[in-house]
């Protein structure tokens, strides 16, 4: 029975940090949700009747209505690294979601063009603060041995939301009329709803509030997430690990404007670990998912000549098969690692754009267009599998580990904002892409995942470890990787073991 006079209704450990993870998910979800929901309201005629959107002439202002979200996605994570500073990690989440509310509720009730445009900045501008502040959160409380495998879980219930939005979207496709789309749009504020309700009780991440002068806070955090005593030796080395790091990077903290300066005498390598958190982001939205999240019905319509219903089935189907497999990369993220994953993730995309490409082309210079457009669809679905493998969810996770505390918020607001604005790159030219020039728009897919498998392999050090062979943790903690780059190490990682390894390196 939960005791309202002790701090968080009396919950400690495991069940403290499952409403963590759950508050972090259900911020996640309602992210999958916004992605997936979209999609089906740009292909329902009474949308595009009520907004002026019917006809090819109407591509280029569509792409726009599904692009400008990402647009305000990304004054959002910009609005994140200040506001999660000063707030914290969880006030900033309620404020975000508060913004979200209101974004949902204009686009609900939008009759025109400039409302739609507003509902979609404003729910982005929301939606940018609570991603660039709940994997931080996630990051800073859990434990060593949980922090991969629970981000994972995050990009799996953000599966979850998308897989919801297709198939409400379906369903919704034989209802028809305004509801086909509000329904949908509104359907946002129940994740919202549970936000509220149980992200306020919930603690500060203990680094924060160590960072901010919260000591006697923080310790307390740390206490009731390891459900030990605030005098407990596991505690006190937790909290001395903490501050130590804290205190060390105060000292040889870089402001804004030296970012692009390299120090001499006290160099942390801010610039590279800003680039390689950012780098990820970058290459999930370039290996071509929002393609597929915002278009893949436009897609299966227009390069594949299905039905608009059935466009829809099978995009809702290829959402549920994306879920089962990217499962997987729970079981795998400590064993494969960080950069495991990603090469292995990028290379199934390389393949499965290189496919669909031929067919593609084929289906519009050959004969057969139906039949040889329609073996492609094999290949988007193993494209949502690989991409579920590895570059699903590391991306949000890498950004938050390879930063150093004080630049944690600003390098992952960095890395969302990143994601955000290539994001509307890729959603703003896609219709007018596959519209102006047919299946050579799907070459620029296949040369950009080829050119990211290199620098994955050559740049990117690993981040996590797994489980060594006498079954005892050997997880690299954030402050490993503070040491690591205080160390100096060369931009080409290949050469260095300890880089590289999924085992936690002796030495720390």
């Amino acid at each position: 029975m939960l005791d309202t006079k002790k701090p968080y209704f009396g919950l400690t450990g495991k069940w403290l940090f499952f409403w963590i993870t759950f508050s972090c998910a259900t911020d996640m979800a309602l992210f999958g949700y916004d992605q997936g929901v979209f999609s089906g309201v740009i292909v329902t005629q009474d949308f595009l009747e009520v907004h002026d959107l019917v006809g090819p002439t109407k591509t280029d202002t569509l792409s726009t209505v599904a692009a400008i979200y990402n647009v305000g996605c990304f004054i959002g994570a910009i609005v994140a690294f200040t506001l999660g500073e000063r707030l914290g990690r969880k006030q900033s989440i309620v404020w975000g979601t508060g913004i979200i509310l209101v974004g949902a509720v204009l686009q609900a009730t939008s009759y025109s063009l400039p409302q739609i445009f507003v509902g979609r900045v404003v729910l982005g501008v929301g939606n940018g603060i609570n991603t660039s502040n709940a994997p931080i959160w996630q990051t800073e409380i859990s434990s060593a041995h949980l922090r991969g495998k629970a981000i994972m879980i995050e990009m799996l219930v953000n599966i979850s939301g998308f897989v919801l939005a297709n198939w409400i979207n379906y369903g919704l496709s034989f209802v028809g009329g305004a509801v086909s789309w509000r329904f949908p749009i509104a359907f946002q504020l129940i994740f919202t709803l549970i936000l509220f309700a149980i992200v306020p009780w919930l603690p500060e991440s203990p680094r924060w509030l160590m960072a901010h002068g919260y000591q006697t806070e923080a310790v307390e955090v740390l206490s009731c997430l390891g459900a030990k005593s605030v005098d407990d030796t596991y505690i006190s080395t937790q909290r001395n690990e903490i501050k130590y790091s804290i205190q060390y990077e105060r000292a040889n903290a870089v402001r804004w404007k030296d970012m692009f300066k390299r120090n001499k005498t006290n160099d942390t390598k801010t610039l590279r670990r800003l680039f390689l958190g950012a780098g990820t982001q970058f290459m999930q939205q370039f290996g071509g998912i929002n393609v597929m999240s915002y278009y893949l019905p436009t897609v299966l319509i227009n390069a594949v000549g299905l039905s608009n219903r059935m466009a829809r089935l099978l995009t809702a189907c290829n959402a549920v098969s994306h879920l089962i497999f990217a499962c997987l990369a729970v079981l795998l993220i400590e064993s494969l690692g960080r950069r495991g994953l990603m090469l292995v993730s990028t290379c199934g995309q390389l393949l499965c754009f290189t496919i669909i490409t031929a067919l593609l082309r084929y289906a519009e210079m050959g004969p057969s267009k139906t039949e040889v457009a329609s073996a492609s669809i094999v290949f988007f679905f193993l494209f949502y599998i690989s991409f579920g493998l590895g570059m699903l969810g590391v991306p949000w996770l890498y950004p938050t580990e390879i930063s150093s505390i004080p630049m944690r918020t600003k390098g992952a607001a960095i890395a969302t904002a990143t994601n955000w604005i290539t994001n509307f790159v890729i959603v703003e030219i896609t219709p007018i892409g596959i519209q102006n020039i047919g299946w050579k728009f799907w070459v620029i897919w296949v040369i950009f995942n080829a050119l990211f498998l290199p620098i994955i392999y050559f740049f990117y050090p690993e981040t996590g470890s797994i489980i060594n062979a006498n079954g005892s943790p050997a997880n690299r903690t954030l402050e490993d990787l503070d040491a690591y780059y205080r160390s100096d190490p060369p931009l080409v990682v290949t050469g260095d073991p300890d880089a590289i390894s999924v085992n936690r390196p002796l030495k720390y």
